[in-house]
């Protein structure tokens, strides 16, 4: 008898651990299936101009404003005269308004000053969730500026969710993150040992000035090169620092309409890489309003980064903008504002999965 109570506790601990594989395997089916939805998505050309079509209908909506057309029939054919000089500059700075995003919300998690951050970072002394954050961040940054390049872009198999890249890709994220810790910690020294308010005041003097996103932009470049063992050249020829370039004016605006969407991409897969839960049921938490508030102010900071990465490529003169600032200074409009961008595009996404 006592034989027998044996074997059935047995059988019912076995059985219990195969349901419990079972359903752990289930899950990670679930939210594989759904991260390739949302994988194959992203680098879908209509869906893009779907989902611009939605943010920018949101935008509208949330101002109180008539919902114009989309694109006009002008805007169908014309063609926007860019600054080559400009657009470099503007690729070369991902990295870096990553960096200020992502200490932004290490700052408020650990109430540690930015200078305290920057320091671990260029001594490699950050742990893997916080890297993990800031890869995440750049990944997002990274992300927003490729449609200004050209819509093409977003079809190649590195445009993907961040836990898809391979660890090389992963690396060179890193790397542009620790390479603008670098000019940025040299630039601050000046309020080293000041409050956490007077060293956020001089990052935002440093993110509204034309001359230092130069200066950031050619340190970025050239530490590219120096990371592969390369020496660089000049950041701007002579040709380069006056010629202009063409870009149609309907992928323009296809692509200022898609930082809610990349910044609802990369923060959704941040959460489900960290808390292993479903893409749609982040998706649900944020349309249903269930969402802590911790969890909307992330997707709000992923919003942020993705609206400054688009802002220099619209012209570099909008970084001086005073909402071009970190999220410290931000009042609760203008963080409503990336909210209801993220919250159009959660609802959009959700109803493809």
């Amino acid at each position: 008898m006592e034989i027998f109570k044996i074997l059935l506790f047995l059988l019912l601990v076995t059985y219990t651990i195969s349901c419990v594989t079972i359903k752990d395997d289930t899950m990670e089916q679930k939210i594989q299936q759904q991260l390739t939805v949302i994988d194959s998505l992203l680098r879908s050309a209509d869906f893009s101009l779907s989902i611009a079509k939605t943010q920018d209908t949101a935008y509208y909506t949330g101002i109180g404003e008539p919902v114009p057309p989309f694109l006009s029939a002008a805007e169908e054919s014309a063609v926007i005269i860019k600054s080559v000089k400009e657009e470099k500059i503007a690729s070369n700075l991902a990295g870096f308004y990553a960096l200020e995003c992502g200490i932004g919300v290490l700052c408020e998690q650990t109430h540690e000053k930015p200078i305290t951050w920057l320091r671990k970072i260029v001594d490699d002394k950050t742990d893997t969730a916080a890297i993990l954050l800031l890869n995440r961040f750049a990944n997002a940054t990274w992300k927003a500026g490729q449609p200004f390049k050209g819509l093409d872009r977003i079809t190649r198999p590195v445009f993907t969710g961040a836990c898809f890249l391979p660890a090389d890709e992963v690396k060179k994220d890193y790397f542009q993150v620790k390479a603008a810790a670098t000019k940025l910690l040299a630039s601050v020294q000046d309020v080293k040992d000041s409050s956490m308010n007077a060293q956020m005041q001089k990052i935002r003097s440093l993110l509204h000035s034309q001359q230092y996103a130069l200066e950031m932009a050619a340190f970025m470049d050239a530490d590219y090169y120096k990371s592969h063992k390369q020496t660089a050249p000049p950041f701007l020829s002579a040709k380069e620092d006056t010629a202009t370039l063409h870009k149609t004016a309907k992928e323009q605006k296809i692509a200022i309409n898609l930082a809610g969407f990349y910044a609802l991409e990369c923060c959704t897969n941040y959460l489900v890489t960290t808390r292993n839960v479903l893409p749609t049921d982040v998706l649900k938490s944020i349309v249903d309003n269930s969402i802590s508030k911790e969890d909307k102010n992330l997707f709000c900071r992923f919003a942020n980064a993705t609206w400054k990465a688009g802002q220099p490529f619209r012209g570099l003169n909008r970084i001086e903008r005073e909402t071009f600032a970190p999220f410290y200074f931000l009042h609760e409009a203008d963080i409503e504002k990336d909210w209801v961008q993220i919250k159009a595009a959660a609802k959009r996404l959700l109803a493809e999965l």
